[in-house]
């Protein structure tokens, strides 16, 4: 049966548990799995701006063993000049699994639905899960280990509707953790979203919540994170954006009302001065660059899981 990995809880809890695992196996030896030896290609699909997903899905690709055939989304223009399910018939016999970053969800699952390999989701806007693996890796690896994930509070502050709100709850709910997303009232997660990740919660004893104030967000974290406040094609919003948002800002005087020793993350790109000031995004409690890192790490282990492990 072919897998795919759409949004976070396509991962069971024992699958995440492997992925992460195997995301500090390949860290600690990049080239220990050549799942895609070869070569065999992978088609890297780019319909938005990127750096950290084309370099660590390219660069991942290849130390698997295999190629990375890079599809320029806006000269291919999927789903404008043929449609989503004509491109996954041409795609799909030509190459091992397809990761694609798109705009809506539905576009993701149209071409899952057309092909018979592993379609991984780079980004859409309603979910970011790649990232999440990275960033459940990154908790890991300055914790001690997978085991370490169950039970810690991790708070979120900023845009709950968007797609990092959305990983966030589902994939922290799966590895058990207490997660909050603080927002502001007008910027919500998506309420069935919310109803999904408290299911799983409710069977790793997690927990979920979305609180309208950041202090009582942050108020002993383990983690905190945010992301900004203009997700990609609404920069027109930056400005009405700014006055809800103001109050979220990850800053000194927010993150000292978190846990001592409490790890901060940034998907990246961040804004200096916006969603966190430079001294928390730059201070000593910031992993934001093992982050960035550890997309190539966990990206290889989740391909290697997909193409091998399923």
């Amino acid at each position: 049966m072919v897998r795919h990995f759409l949004r976070d809880d396509d991962l069971s809890v024992a699958e995440q548990r492997t992925v992460l695992e195997l995301t500090a196996t390949l860290r600690a030896d990049r080239l220990a799995r050549r799942p895609l030896a070869g070569p065999r290609a992978v088609a890297v699909i780019f319909d938005k701006p990127t750096l950290r997903t084309q370099v660590s899905f390219v660069t991942g690709i290849a130390e698997l063993g295999g190629f990375p055939l890079t599809v320029d989304g806006n000269l291919a223009q999927i789903g404008v000049r043929e449609s989503i399910s004509d491109v996954a018939h041409v795609l799909g016999p030509q190459v091992a699994a397809i990761v694609w970053r798109t705009g809506a969800q539905t576009r993701i699952e149209q071409m899952a639905a057309a092909v018979d390999v592993p379609v991984v989701n780079a980004l859409t806007d309603e979910f970011h899960p790649c990232q999440v693996l990275a960033d459940l890796a990154t908790v890991a690896q300055h914790r001690g280990g997978v085991d370490a994930l169950p039970g810690l509070t991790f708070a979120y502050v900023g845009d709950g509707a968007n797609n990092m709100a959305h990983s966030y709850l589902l994939g922290g709910a799966t590895a058990g953790m207490h997660v909050r997303i603080g927002c502001p009232a007008g910027y919500v997660p998506d309420a069935q979203v919310l109803a999904d990740a408290a299911t799983i919660a409710a069977t790793t004893g997690g927990s979920v919540s979305v609180l309208h104030e950041r202090d009582a967000t942050l108020a002993g974290a383990d983690v905190v994170a945010t992301d900004t406040w203009v997700s990609m094609g609404r920069e027109e919003e930056a400005a009405a954006r700014e006055t809800p948002f103001v109050p979220f800002r990850l800053d000194e005087e927010g993150l000292a009302l978190a846990a001592p020793d409490a790890l901060v993350l940034h998907c990246l790109p961040a804004y200096r001065g916006k969603e966190i000031t430079a001294g928390v995004l730059d201070g000593p409690q910031s992993v934001v660059w093992d982050e960035a890192e550890n997309r190539l790490h966990a990206q290889k282990a989740l391909l290697t899981f997909l193409l091998e492990g399923a």
